[in-house]
């Protein structure tokens, strides 16, 4: 679900902030460093330098000067202008945890959030469940994974193990307002029962320090509004293991705990969160820090023993759903303040797997080492963009490199991991979905990261192989529910024509072709969750009637809009691909692809007006808009009515889900009418011509109708270009960031999907994708200067430059350009620039200029079918198309 946010909200839980001395020279900075040290270290209690000091310590001489520059030409870390705590409420879902870039192991505190915390945290006041390993990032729906969280007891009330709260209904513990801290490949929270938990990962395993704070001096105030006093509870702190997940859809599972080592090992069967199917996965966990106290096991509330260490269905167990697990009660540490470690290795394979995860990433259990092996990750993912950040905002800095960030959580590298199928390809999974990222995060991925997209494509391909479709989406090694169209074949295409050389050689191409084909051509037994539905009559009629009675496969008889509109321009994408193969002469016929890409024209009702009301009970009110698509029947007649502002914010706006029985998903007639990618001047020609057409996107935008949540809205922001209003497109955009995207904790206006972040990274460097097209739509940059690896040749760089650059943010139109030295009027660029590298340069203005980018030559491509005689005629007659 994706709900509209207030852009307003200002952070409330931000923690310190890395002390950075970027104006000072390098030298001068090391005595600083040296004189707060000393301080620092005088003003720890005895034996407190294991844990917070240390890590305190370490954020402040970490050598982490390197990424984007300033106009001193002081190296400035990107890393500290990530805040992993943006989009974590009202609907961002984001993960804000330890992880990796594509991670499996993601650590975080889940909360106690209903209907928000689908990746286990919330920044809300709600209460810690505790923390889990394994997550994924800005998804809708329901929570996913969460799988075997750790919760930690500082001592049990009177010392009697069994008055500890096991189950997730009961343990919940609330945090210390303001204590949350989160940066790249870290996270730390302190909750009201002195516990103080820090977490960082490696690639399948996470590592937590939980140190006990004040254990003497606290009140520690429960979920269920039970106080107690922690000094009235002896310090012996208990650990627990759960096998449940955040879904709470475990159907088996065992654990076992070894008393003599602390080790504890598990696994459970669980459901996926937005698809079909069941998956498996283990853990294996170890503890250093305390002696060993006591072992034990516990299943729901009141079933806790002692020395009972196994459960599982061989030893006579039945284990219920919910809670049931492990526990482990430790001595005091030996010396105060001695932190507490746990290692959990990871594995979707085996237990063993996962203790080999472990013990081989994480042998030496060094948190600062780990964490410092993660931020370098980070850097080096990050660092291949360069900001000049001279007089820029701040918050525009923190906005940018916390989207580009979040590009990288997912999907996320399963590689070694997958147990359906033995294969020496790649293997991504929690392709949250293609729906969502086609659009932008693919693309961007194209150009900062070539080399993971590159095996995205493999793992895409590798799925195909095995089980017969491409995804449209995909977590935890099941099938997701098909949203829209079959959009891998957009992902394809888009990396087909964007990979460099070196990298393009690593796809199998043919494999590739044959991939995409038969999303056009075989329909399969269930197409929600794999494929397209209604091909016979997408192949017959040239649209899908919303009472297609067809029986070739199974799925949502609903959105034959959306699927429409998408299905036409999948087929134009598969089209490009079969051209760039040379397959015109095969008996596939690519002609066939070009000409289903016009099916669109068969939803388009012209008479259709915009009919509205004000009031739910008011009249009936209408625009000047007419010419919308609408359902049309297998006889061909437009004889069923959908409010062409239904699933807006306007009008209906939670409406159009996955279970919806309307014709369109996520997203209104009003939305759809714009993704016409490929025949943009068709479209412009249909809503009047140019001026129409700005008219109709400008009211589109201001009217309220547009949903920047959606994925969908992205592209119409820079639609302006194709009827000579680049201008348009840069004001919007400027309008959107910061109103919607910002650096608040509600900083994003839906779910983040991994494409929140790379739609306003590509607003902000100045040039947005037509995704499954070789063109990037121009509009200035939120910055001086932009510096961009070539992917070719990474010995040189993209520069992107604005001249008269205007930190207040009023000069925002480009009123001319030169690319490598020379005049440049077209209001886009195709990707060659970023393989090979060059210098694109503005003179910007407060105004509109009526020259530069308004010409019919300076325009993006569109295809043109061929003049149809009759048009009317055509558009009634079925299967014209």
């Amino acid at each position: 679900m994706k709900d509209k946010k207030s852009p307003l909200l200002k952070p409330t839980t931000m923690a310190f902030t890395p002390l950075r001395f970027r104006g000072v020279p390098r030298r001068s900075r090391v005595l600083v460093y040296i004189v707060l040290i000393i301080f620092l270290i005088s003003l720890l209690p005895k034996g407190h330098f294991g844990g917070i000091g240390k890590t305190l310590l370490f954020f402040l001489v970490s050598p982490e000067f390197a990424g984007p520059y300033n106009g001193n030409s002081q190296k400035v870390d990107i890393l500290r202008y990530v805040d992993p705590l943006i989009g974590t409420t009202n609907g961002g879902h984001v993960f804000p945890g330890a992880s990796l870039p594509y991670g499996m192991a993601k650590a975080v505190a889940d909360t106690l959030s209903p209907a928000e915390n689908a990746a286990g945290f919330v920044s809300d006041d709600n209460p810690v469940l505790g923390f889990s390993h394994m997550h994924d990032s800005g998804t809708g729906g329901q929570p996913s994974l969460g799988n075997f969280p750790i919760f930690v007891h500082p001592g049990c009330p009177d010392d009697d193990f069994k008055k500890c709260l096991y189950t997730v209904y009961d343990r919940p513990v609330y945090r210390v307002p303001d204590s949350v801290y989160a940066s790249p490949g870290y996270f730390s929270i302190n909750l009201t029962n002195s516990v103080r938990a820090e977490m960082t990962v490696t690639q399948h395993a996470a590592l937590y320090r939980f140190s006990f704070l004040n254990v003497n001096q606290s009140t520690v105030t429960l979920y269920n509004n039970q106080s107690i006093k922690i000094g009235d509870v002896p310090y012996s702190p208990l650990i627990l293991v759960d096998l449940i997940d955040l879904m709470n859809s475990r159907q088996m599972g065992g654990i076992q705990v070894y008393p003599e080592t602390g080790r504890v090992i598990g696994q459970g069967k669980y459901s996926p969160s937005f698809g079909s199917g069941t998956y498996q996965a283990f853990f294996c966990a170890d503890f250093k820090g305390a002696q060993i106290r006591k072992t034990g096991t516990f299943m729901g509330t009141s079933n806790v023993t002692e020395g009972v260490n196994k459960l599982d269905s061989a030893g006579g167990f039945y284990i219920p759903s919910g809670s049931a697990g492990a526990w482990i009660q430790f001595e005091p540490p030996p010396k105060e303040n001695t932190p507490i470690m746990a290692r959990v290795g990871l594995s979707f394979m085996s237990i063993d797997q996962a203790c080999n995860n472990a013990e081989n990433e994480m042998s030496d259990w060094g948190f600062e080492r780990i964490e410092s092996d993660a931020r370098k990750q980070w850097r080096e993912k990050l660092e291949v963009i360069q900001i000049d950040g001279t007089d820029a905002p701040e918050e525009y800095l923190t906005t940018f490199w916390s989207g580009l960030y979040r590009t990288l959580l997912s999907p996320q590298n399963y590689t070694s991991e997958n147990p359906l199928w033995n294969s020496s390809e790649p293997y991504f999974d929690s392709f949250y979905c293609i729906w969502d990222s086609f659009r932008a995060q693919h693309p961007l991925l194209n150009i900062l990261d070539p080399q993971t997209q590159t095996s995205m494509v493999r793992a895409l391909l590798d799925i195909y192989l095995h089980e017969g479709h491409l995804p449209d989406c995909r977590m935890s090694f099941c099938k997701g529910f098909t949203q829209g169209g079959s959009n891998a074949d957009v992902v394809i295409t888009d990396t087909y024509l964007k990979l460099p050389p070196s990298l393009h050689s690593q796809i199998n191409w043919t494999l590739a072709y044959s991939a995409v084909l038969t999303d056009a051509e075989v329909e399969p037994p269930s197409w929600g969750i794999a494929g397209r539905g209604n091909l016979h009559a997408w192949h017959i009629l040239g649209y899908i009637p919303y009472d297609d009675v067809s029986k070739n496969g199974t799925g949502p008889q609903s959105r034959s809009i959306s699927r429409g509109f998408e299905y036409a321009y999948n087929d134009y994408t598969i089209w490009v691909l079969g051209q760039r193969l040379s397959r015109g002469n095969d008996d596939d016929n690519p002609s066939v692809y070009l000409s289903r890409s016009t099916n669109w024209r068969n939803f388009w009702n012209p008479n259709q007006k915009d009919l509205y009301r004000e009031e739910p009970s008011g009249p009936v009110l209408n625009t000047s808009f007419v010419g919308f698509p609408q359902p049309r029947s297998s006889t061909g007649q437009f004889d069923k009515y959908q409010s062409t502002r239904s699933c807006s914010p306007v009008h209906d706006m939670h409406s159009c889900y996955f279970d919806t029985g309307l014709e369109t998903y996520e997203g209104s007639p009003w939305l759809y009418s714009f993704f016409v990618p490929h025949q943009m001047s068709t479209l412009v020609s249909l809503m009047d011509g140019p001026e129409g057409f700005v008219d109709r996107l400008t009211y589109f935008h201001e009217s309220g109708i547009a949903y920047m949540g959606n994925e969908q809205s992205f592209l119409t922001v820079f639609q302006f270009h194709y009827a000579s209003r680049p201008g348009l497109s840069s004001y919007w955009a400027h309008q959107y960031i910061p109103s919607l995207f910002n650096t608040s904790l509600n900083g994003i206006p839906g779910n983040d999907d991994c494409a929140m972040g790379a739609f306003s990274a590509f607003a902000m460097m100045g040039f947005f994708p037509v995704a499954g097209q070789d063109v990037y739509l121009l509009t200035p940059p939120f910055f001086k200067e932009i510096k961009i690896r070539a992917t070719e040749n990474p010995k040189k760089w993209v520069i992107i430059r604005v001249r008269n650059f205007d930190p207040e943010g009023k000069r925002i139109y480009i009123q001319s350009a030169e690319l490598n030295g020379k005049k440049y009027t077209k209001n886009w660029i195709t990707h060659e620039i970023f393989l090979k590298g060059g210098t694109l340069e503005y003179i910007v203005g407060e105004q509109e200029s009526k020259t530069w980018g308004v010409g019919q030559q300076d325009l993006p491509p569109s295809y043109e079918p061929p003049e149809e005689e009759n048009e009317e005629d055509e558009l009634d007659e079925i299967g014209s198309w």
